[in-house]
């Protein structure tokens, strides 16, 4: 039986990382097979990768995009694909939309460009559902000050301090899922964490009984 792919984007501060180990723990209580991971850094190749990309040189943006991409055709190869053959469900905490979103819109490189690479990478492997947690970056980042989430005395990373656009980041998630609705949803990331773990448990395993009740 194959398993469910399933990724979370969105902007930083938009509480993907929160949700994904929440939907972890609702999918394993009813009873299912998972495996969380992340991008870059789901693998040890990965979380070399990601100290390079996150806390390295400088480096231009083609650099950047192609490290993503190794990390991406590593971690498919060896994790995802696997886990996902074995009838597991695989949660991602971002995936190619965000090379897509940082890459290709915010730093310019082309998100046709960038898609296609994230394609060749990992063989054409797309999510079956995709979460985008979205909000306007400044009402987040307000938000997430507001509940006392800070980054207080922890340093900017190499991405962080880039400071990339943000509202072109957004633009391109919400153009990804305008394309490709059938694999997005899309939940606004200033609900309640309680709310978005409700609605988001509840689309996931209605995915798994349609999925799993094909012949």
């Amino acid at each position: 039986m194959a398993g469910l792919f399933i990724t979370f984007e969105g902007s930083d501060w938009s509480g993907k990382s929160t949700q994904v180990k929440l939907l972890g723990q609702a999918l394993v209580e009813a009873g299912y097979e998972v495996v969380l991971t992340r991008e870059p850094g789901g693998t040890e190749l990965g979380t070399r990768l990601r100290e390079l990309v996150m806390n390295g040189e400088a480096m231009n943006g083609k650099t950047e995009a192609l490290l993503y991409a190794a990390d991406r055709a590593h971690h498919v190869d060896t994790l995802i694909r696997p886990a996902l053959e074995a009838g597991k469900v695989v949660i991602s905490d971002r995936y190619l939309d965000s090379s897509v979103a940082y890459q290709g819109a915010a730093r310019g490189l082309g998100e046709r460009w960038i898609f296609d690479l994230s394609s060749w990478a990992t063989d054409a492997l797309f999510p079956d559902l995709t979460f985008l947690l979205d909000a306007d970056p400044a009402e987040l980042r307000a938000s997430r000050a507001e509940q006392r989430v800070s980054r207080d005395g922890v340093p900017l990373d190499r991405i962080e301090r880039s400071n990339l656009p943000a509202d072109e980041m957004r633009a391109s998630f919400k153009r990804a899922a305008a394309e490709d609705p059938f694999r997005f949803v899309v939940l606004d990331a200033l609900s309640t964490v309680e709310e978005l773990s409700e609605q988001i448990a509840k689309v996931t395993l209605q995915k798994l009984r349609e999925e799993r009740s094909l012949p």
